[in-house]
């Protein structure tokens, strides 16, 4: 009976641990948070947090425990699920393994062996040691280490060891987190000194002789015992695990929205790339349109234009033509034929009246003639082609010009004609 008893029990006490405890007062006092340091050492500073003293040592307030821890929980829990990442941190002996343990199971960062200087305020050369230990955990598993001997070999099995040691719980750590949780403060001084200089919110268990306003979320408690850290550290790992399903949920809520919002955006475009191919498919009917159209029209206006053009054009075309020779071709002939039978009738008179003087005529009509005739085609060309009345005055005037030229050459033909009869008299 007792042998197969006693799995049963191992199972179910097993169970009862895996089980997170309510967070109450019975079971704050059944894991001991109430215990405070002795009354010697305590710190003014945490005076309202203290019920009273027993045996020489102070009783934590359990009330005020509660809901310090209730609030930093919702507090924890806000910042995991708005993306922020929580660094568990726990040095001392009683609370490594706790801070390992809850860590592990809610997925979250921790340092539960000794706090390197400049672990956040020199993070770039914290992050360089941390690339080299995945670098060299990534060279043992896939058989590749470059090693020239066994010392060598076991040189860098023990430095991958060592950087476990302190860096194993921040391998995956990018960036600085957004909130530390700390058990004993007063332990981890230097941890708070960065944490402040950065302005990263700290909550931490704060015992009966550290200072609560060194952090911002203190948590009343007792930070020696076992059972106590690891009470309140498992709330805390519960609240970084709704933390971090709570940023799951609205990761995913944000994909779907944005999945639906590029399925809404993709709609929305192939409709208005409908539309646009339609309107493009009406314009090229529309343009077709007016293209045929338009060549109808052209073709017409192609057709009647030489009907529209023949009959108005002809008779303006025959008078035109008919009106312009007869001013140009009757007014010139005229006046030439008029001067040429005045000054004709002149010159035969002359050679009759003096036939001696036949032998100097034909200079004399030479010279007259030429002149006759530039002149009334002078007149006749500053004279309007139009005004057919001003003929008779050009035979006018060319009567005294035909006189004039022939009179002085008259003169020198008498003057031989007499010089020739005195001759012949002599």
């Amino acid at each position: 009976m007792t042998t197969s008893e006693t799995p049963q029990v191992a199972a179910a006490e097993a169970e009862q641990e895996e089980t997170l405890a309510p967070l109450d007062l019975r079971s704050l006092f059944v894991a001991g948070v109430h215990f405070g340091h002795p009354s010697k050492r305590w710190n003014p500073k945490m005076a309202e947090y203290i019920f009273g003293k027993r045996s020489r040592a102070h009783i934590i307030d359990l009330s005020k425990t509660v809901t310090s821890l209730k609030t930093a929980k919702e507090f924890i829990e806000k910042i995991v699920g708005e993306g922020g990442e929580c660094l568990m941190v726990g040095t001392k002996a009683q609370a490594q393994g706790a801070i390992k343990d809850q860590a592990n199971k809610a997925g979250a960062m921790y340092i539960n062996q000794r706090w390197l200087g400049g672990m956040m305020t020199n993070f770039q050369t914290i992050q360089a040691r941390i690339e080299r230990l995945v670098f060299l955990e990534d060279a043992f598993a896939k058989d590749t280490i470059v090693a020239q001997t066994k010392r060598e070999s076991l040189m860098l099995a023990a430095e991958v060891e060592r950087l476990n040691k302190f860096f194993g719980g921040i391998k995956e750590m990018e960036k600085l987190p957004q909130v530390l949780f700390i058990v004993d403060i007063e332990k981890e001084k230097i941890a708070v000194a960065e944490a402040k200089r950065l302005g990263i919110p700290i909550v931490a268990i704060v015992d009966t002789n550290c200072d609560p306003t060194e952090v911002d979320f203190a948590i009343p408690g007792n930070d020696d015992s076992v059972r106590s850290i690891t009470l309140i550290t498992r709330h805390i790992a519960e609240s970084i695990s709704a933390g971090k399903a709570a940023a799951k949920i609205a990761r995913e809520e944000r994909l779907a929205a944005e999945a639906e919002l590029e399925a809404q955006e993709a709609a929305a475009r192939a409709a208005a790339q409908a539309k646009a191919a339609e309107r493009a498919a009406k314009a090229a009917e529309e343009k077709k349109i007016a293209d045929a159209k338009k060549a109808a029209e052209a073709k017409a206006a192609e057709a009647a234009k030489p009907v529209e053009e023949e009959k108005p054009a002809e008779p303006v075309a025959e008078t035109k033509s008919d009106a312009k020779p007869e001013a140009t071709t009757d007014k010139k002939p005229v006046v030439a034929a008029a001067a040429r039978e005045e000054s004709k009738p002149k010159s035969e008179a002359a050679t009759e009246k003096n036939p001696a003087k036949s032998d100097s005529a034909p200079e004399a009509k030479t010279t007259a003639k030429p002149a006759a005739k530039a002149k009334s085609e002078a007149k006749s060309e500053e004279k309007p082609a139009a005004k057919a009345k001003p003929a008779p005055k050009k035979k006018v005037a060319a009567k005294p010009a035909a006189k004039k030229d022939d009179a002085p050459a008259k003169k020198p033909v008498e003057a031989k004609a007499e010089a020739k009869d005195k001759d012949d008299s002599k």
